[in-house]
């Protein structure tokens, strides 16, 4: 993925989507595409389309950590 700002310390932390997120609209769905893809790989389907996906406090594109997290619900919901 491309960073809107090279320098841009990513961190566990780091807001995926917002002002302060280092990744663009488009980054935003090659990331997704990206997870879609690996989920693939590993033998689930991972949604990222849920109701709550954007919501600010429970949404899974809060952070890194926060997606990550969600992803290895999924896959281990699934397996």
């Amino acid at each position: 993925l491309e960073l809107n700002d090279k320098s841009s310390d990513v961190r566990y932390d780091t807001p995926i989507v917002g002002s302060s997120s280092p990744i663009d609209s488009m980054g935003l769905v090659q990331l997704c595409l990206s997870l879609e893809e690996k989920a693939e790989e590993l033998g689930f389907d991972f949604d990222w389309t849920t109701e709550s996906a954007m919501s600010r406090s429970r949404g899974m594109f809060r952070s890194i950590d926060s997606l990550s997290d969600e992803f290895l619900s999924q896959y281990n919901e699934k397996r």
